[in-house]
């Protein structure tokens, strides 16, 4: 199975909302970071593509259709020249708004001596699947690091990562592959790029900061997303 669409937006620009969004248009399972706590054994794929390997995607991404969100986001280029035929679409949102949300979730969500993440700590001895869950949480680390530098609490810095990596898919991308799509103009403009009808339904909003910790809750703990 080959993908159809990758997303290449970072975490919290509306990656979970198109992941249903896409779902709900009959695109099939979305790859997300979350998938990739439900599977531990995909960080594998990731680690060989941050060192410069060949990577089997379709391993990787069997049964699915799209992927999006970290670490998808990182190597879109490397995904993307493996599915020359996948649309890209890239989410966006304000940089300010954005540094102001990730400060809250995915930073600290990546730091494993965090205060969220040792109250986590807590289930890891009674849970395997939570143990196996561990380099999962360390390559998040080492994914916050490699895209915006050690130091997170530079804001100027990390925001200038974040503008630089959207800067560097219009670069890269070819216009008639990529939607640049922030999450709050709803179905149409996703709608037109894919060349579906527009659902009767909402558009999803979701994860929220409550919604984002009450995963990472149910990942440390052992226990499966629904």
């Amino acid at each position: 199975m080959s993908l159809k669409i990758i997303g290449s937006g970072l975490g919290r620009t509306g990656t979970f909302s198109l992941k249903l969004a896409l779902e709900i248009l009959g695109f099939g399972k979305c790859y997300h970071m979350t998938e990739l706590y439900q599977n531990p054994s995909g960080v594998k794929f990731f680690n060989d593509a941050e060192k410069g390997e060949n990577v089997e995607w379709d391993k990787l991404f069997n049964g699915y259709n799209s992927a999006v969100d970290y670490p998808v986001a990182r190597y879109y280029k490397k995904i993307s020249t493996y599915y020359p035929d996948a649309k890209i679409i890239h989410t966006i949102r304000d940089p300010e708004e954005w540094y102001k949300s990730a400060s809250a979730t995915i930073f600290p969500a990546g730091n494993p001596f965090s205060r969220n993440i040792l109250k986590l700590a807590v289930h890891l001895p009674f849970s395997i699947q939570a143990m196996k869950r561990i380099p999962v949480l360390m390559y998040n680390r080492k994914l916050s690091q490699l895209e915006f530098g050690k130091d997170l609490k530079n804001k100027d810095k990390v925001i200038s990562e974040f503008n630089f990596h959207t800067e560097d898919v219009i670069r890269t991308i070819p216009k008639d592959k990529l939607l640049v799509f922030d999450v709050r103009s709803g179905w149409l403009p996703l709608c037109e790029f894919l060349d579906v009808s527009v659902p009767e339904v909402p558009f999803p909003v979701s994860n929220s900061r409550e919604e984002f910790f009450e995963k990472v809750k149910i990942i440390g703990s052992g226990k499966f997303l629904n």
